[in-house]
């Protein structure tokens, strides 16, 4: 939150209103395959998270930490 408001302060371009936007994008992504997840286990013998769920929160991660340091820099 601190990266976004420092990225859209002073001066901001559109490229900084576009990070902010994916980070923001990415953030839901990533909450959505959590809350599915969680979903998932309330059952009595949950089965194995897959491979696409797992890749995705992966990706998720790895692009909101990218998006987070471009914001910052």
């Amino acid at each position: 939150m601190l990266g976004a408001r420092a990225a859209l302060h002073d001066g901001s371009s559109a490229a900084d209103a576009v990070a902010c936007a994916l980070c923001l994008l990415l953030w839901l992504g990533f909450l959505a395959v959590a809350h599915r997840r969680m979903t998932a286990l309330t059952t009595a013998r949950p089965h194995a998270i897959g491979p696409r769920t797992t890749a995705a929160a992966a990706l998720c991660t790895a692009a909101l930490a990218v998006c987070a340091a471009a914001m910052i820099f």
